[in-house]
């Protein structure tokens, strides 16, 4: 009986002496792992936020784009971080890490569509064809830019509709900004009798184009014939103004035109076909004869 319990004497010694050394040594993993949590923690977020405020200095680098780069750095040294971490408790990280990849890849192969937004967005947001504010039309997809985001861009449609496209639809089309350049041009296309004087309503639509303030001076405006039509000689007002000009200048000119040419006998012929010499002479119009209701016998 002394015997047996001196040996469990040993035996708890033994243990307890093995669990305080562990204790001992995993506590200094423990307080480790935390120290580097902390310190980790503290500076992905400092260096995350001079990553952005750097980026924001820079001209041209749209403020979601450097959000975007700043947060990406940040995670990108959280990860790290926590590899480090696992490593304090002695775990392989270098199966972590090929786990992360496969894990990434396989991420990226089931977010195929939604990683070609992001790229598209940060394309769109690097290259910036278009800014908030803007008029764009891709064709499909036409309205002013309200935000441009990662994933997709929120639009105003003319109409007063919301409409959010992904960014890849706006990437891979050819885009037409109608508010990027400053001035505009216009051509006014009015078609006026052959018995009418094109002199006289040159100088009518160029007389109306110069009293426009809005008109710009430089580049002048002209006018000139553009084509003998079938049925009206067409005459163009080709002037330039200012981008925020644009549609209401078109509308009053062309309400002054139409007014002005009333005003001294111009005529806006409609569509007609004349014919003439032997052309006419094969059109003969109907007989009274076979003009007559034909009696038929039952």
């Amino acid at each position: 009986m002394e015997d047996q319990a001196t040996e469990f004497f040993i035996a708890t010694r033994a243990a307890l002496s093995q669990a305080s050394a562990l204790a001992v040594e995993y506590s200094f993993s423990i307080i480790g792992a935390v120290l580097l949590l902390v310190i980790g923690w503290t500076a992905a977020s400092l260096i995350a936020g001079w990553a952005r405020r750097g980026m924001a200095r820079v001209r041209g680098i749209d403020e979601t784009l450097a959000a975007f780069f700043a947060n990406f750095i940040r995670y990108a040294l959280l990860i790290l971080v926590f590899i480090a971490v696992l490593g304090q408790f002695g775990v392989q990280t270098a199966s972590i890490i090929a786990a992360l990849g496969a894990a990434g890849l396989a991420i990226g192969l089931a977010l195929q569509g939604t990683l070609q937004n992001i790229a598209a967005g940060i394309m769109l947001l690097v290259l910036r064809p278009f800014r908030v504010g803007e008029y764009i039309d891709t064709g499909g997809i036409s309205g002013i830019v309200r935000e441009i985001g990662l994933f997709a861009t929120e639009l105003k449609t003319p109409d007063g509709m919301y409409r959010l496209a992904p960014n890849s639809t706006l990437w891979n089309v050819p885009i037409t900004n109608f508010s990027r350049e400053k001035t505009r041009r216009f051509d006014l296309n009015i078609g006026i009798g052959y018995e009418d004087d094109i002199s006289q309503a040159q100088e009518i639509m160029l007389d109306l184009a110069n009293a426009d303030t809005r008109v710009l001076a430089d580049p002048a405006a002209e006018t000139f014939v553009l084509e003998l039509g079938d049925s009206a000689v067409v005459l163009t007002l080709r002037y330039w103004t200012a981008a925020a000009d644009f549609w209401p200048t078109s509308r009053d000119l062309i309400k002054s035109v139409k007014i002005a040419f009333d005003e001294n006998g111009i005529s806006i012929p409609f569509p007609q076909v004349t014919y003439s010499g032997a052309l006419a002479a094969k059109i003969e119009p109907p007989r009274e004869e076979d003009a007559r209701p034909r009696e038929v016998d039952v």
